[in-house]
């Protein structure tokens, strides 16, 4: 149930292991997508715009709990290439204590101040309450967000790319169940969306836990193995938490521009919510890219087969271009009508929130190609071992979206922010381009050959044979 990527034809491994990995965030994405149709066609437009308002803080803080389980799941990639099962094992044991105890501290923390952060992003009085609500929940939520990406992440380590997304497929039909049973029967409005996201998700996780434990055998552990080890909690830290911040940092950018067009008014909201589920569900295969790159280059890495780097760097750059261009033509063709599945023809700005959101829309698939980069180049990175390169990106990244936020949404509105995400993502190509070839060229100095157990940690290298990814 598990699959070697250290040896085979790059394109034909990352074609197989990225299509499973697809799915499952096509799935993935179904949540987000039910949540923002249903709420938009029978809950209105101020709801649409409260759900979207909160996408930004929202991003911060879960895209930081999946970075941190991204990086996580390095450390046994590398061992799985490595071939070695029980350093493999003691890494999912402390990744599983260390993924419990962020899970307690961000729930807690996030809870009490969902309040002020949505005040801070001067998110407009008609929207405010049902926001505070719907990311209330979700915050509430943080340990089942834990529970899925950890387990799925460790899962993808070991080659086996298509298990989670069984899990997603029968999560995503209870997650449109419970959407209309809390907002349709129940009445639950905004607050029932996300409760059904929720649970979704915990049961994704649950059915994961209880998969791996009767069908792996190879990650039944030993009690020395189960043990607390500094040395492996150290190693987790070093990948997780710099992948983490990557997210964050990145999505402070996205906070700030956020909070920008929330001062342009509730319809500009509303049109960025429903275009950015549009974005999400088509970048689905850039997501894809990354995930496969992470565990393709950390097997790899472990094996000590540094050729295949960038050739599985140049293969799914191409198949990431061949996308591009596809879905930038057909966006050009059927944008409005993509618009139209989240939106009400009954609203009475229903013309111009289509006409705000296919532009948005268009805009952002023009750009597609920079942002395929950034997905592969930057996971691949991660996957090297290198993830405080992944920090300077979000910093990029960061600094474009706060730049265009606070400079020329101001003067120039709307049509400003749209070019926001596009900007940062040219803005991060730029530094992680030459920033792999510099990792793989490092790579080759330090492991000439299987690096041993006994040499000291590099800081910003993570890799060896029983200290890392």
């Amino acid at each position: 149930m598990t699959k070697d990527l250290t040896t085979g034809s790059p394109m034909r491994l990352i074609i197989g292991f990225a299509l499973p990995t697809l799915f499952g965030m096509l799935f993935q994405q179904m949540y987000n997508l039910v949540d923002t149709m249903i709420v938009g066609k029978l809950l209105g437009a101020s709801a649409l715009a409260a759900v979207g308002s909160t996408g930004s803080i929202n991003f911060f803080v879960i895209g930081f709990c999946m970075g941190v389980c991204n990086g996580f799941a390095i450390p046994v990639a590398q061992r799985m290439g490595a071939n070695e099962p029980s350093k493999m094992r003691r890494y999912v044991a402390n990744a599983a204590y260390l993924a419990a105890a962020f899970a307690l501290v961000l729930t807690v923390t996030t809870g009490l101040l969902c309040r002020k952060i949505l005040t801070l992003m001067l998110t407009p009085e008609d929207i405010f309450d049902n926001a505070c609500l719907y990311i209330f929940v979700i915050f509430m939520g943080i340990p089942a967000t834990f529970l899925y990406n950890l387990l799925a992440g460790i899962i993808r380590s070991l080659g086996d790319s298509k298990t989670p997304v069984y899990f997603l497929a029968l999560s995503s039909m209870l997650n449109i169940v419970l959407d209309f049973a809390l907002i349709l029967g129940a009445n639950a409005g905004v607050a029932g969306a996300a409760v059904a996201t929720v649970t979704s998700q915990a049961v994704s996780g649950v059915a994961c836990l209880l998969y791996m434990m009767k069908k792996y055998p190879i990650l039944r552990m030993t009690k020395q193995e189960r043990r607390l080890d500094r040395h492996s909690c150290w190693v987790l830290c070093s990948m997780g938490i710099p992948m983490g911040l990557q997210y964050s940092i990145t999505a402070i950018g996205s906070i700030v521009l956020q909070s920008s067009v929330n001062a342009l008014g509730s319809l500009y909201v509303a049109a960025v919510a429903a275009g950015g589920k549009v974005y999400q569900l088509l970048a689905c295969p850039f997501d894809a890219m990354g995930a496969t790159m992470a565990t393709y280059s950390g097997q790899n890495v472990g094996a000590c087969k540094l050729d295949r780097l960038g050739q599985g760097i140049r293969a799914c750059s191409l198949l990431g271009l061949g996308y591009s261009v596809i879905a930038f033509c057909a966006m050009l063709r059927f944008a409005p009508q993509c618009a139209m599945l989240f939106l009400d023809p009954k609203e009475l700005d229903v013309v111009l929130l289509t006409q705000l959101t296919t532009r948005y829309i268009v805009i952002q698939s023009a750009f597609f190609f920079p942002l395929s980069l950034v997905n592969i180049v930057r996971f691949s990175i991660q996957g090297m071992g290198f993830s405080p390169f992944a920090i300077l990106a979000g910093v990029l990244e960061m600094a474009a979206r706060t730049s265009v936020g606070l400079i020329l949404v101001p003067a120039f509105g709307y049509t400003a922010a749209c070019f926001a995400s596009p900007s940062a993502w040219v803005c991060a190509d730029l530094f992680l381009i030459p920033a792999s070839m510099a990792c793989i060229a490092r790579l080759r100095r330090l492991y000439p050959n299987n690096p041993s157990e006994e040499e000291p940690v590099p800081q910003p290298v993570p890799l060896r044979a029983g200290a890392h990814r």
